[in-house]
């Protein structure tokens, strides 16, 4: 697996890595991970693989993913505290 790019995003950090023939878009916030897979032949190969995942990366789908962040944490939490634990 092979780092490609780190794309500064001020609520998540971002990291762009190439393995297997896809590119792994890779999300984080705290303890938390989305990863999207994109298929190398996904992408037109015109321009480098970041410039072409940052206009996948639109105000829309960073939006949405920082929204899917607070909803993972109060699913993680719900959980815990169904159980009793901390």
């Amino acid at each position: 697996m092979r780092q490609v790019a780190i794309i500064p995003y001020p609520q998540v950090k971002i990291t762009l890595l190439a393995w297997n023939g896809k590119y792994l878009l890779k999300l984080e916030q705290g303890p938390l991970e989305q990863t999207y897979k994109v298929a190398e032949l996904d992408m037109n190969g015109v321009v480098p693989p970041d410039v072409e995942i940052r206009q996948i990366l639109d105000d829309e789908f960073l939006t949405a993913a920082v929204a899917r962040f607070q909803a993972m944490q109060q699913d993680l939490r719900a959980a815990f505290a169904r159980h009793e634990l901390r």
